[in-house]
């Protein structure tokens, strides 16, 4: 596998969206299916990584919120 930069969640999702249509709508043979179904893999993957660390930078906010307004985290 090469070295992509990592896209955004809006362009991973947007991609992995196509890809799914692609897989669902289509007759393909099956090492393009199996390539297709590899790379949705790979920006799944992305896609949860990143919302992870939103939802960290999240709750990290929140919990700071919540401190600096007086109440415990």
């Amino acid at each position: 596998m090469t070295d992509q930069p990592t896209p955004s969640f809006e362009a991973a999702f947007a991609s992995l969206q196509q890809i799914i249509t692609q897989l669902e709508n289509t007759e393909l043979p099956l090492e393009e299916a199996l390539k297709l179904y590899e790379e949705g893999k790979r920006l799944s993957d992305i896609c949860s990584q990143l919302l992870e660390t939103a939802q960290l930078r999240v709750e990290t906010l929140s919990s700071t919120s919540a401190t600096t307004d007086g109440e415990p985290a």
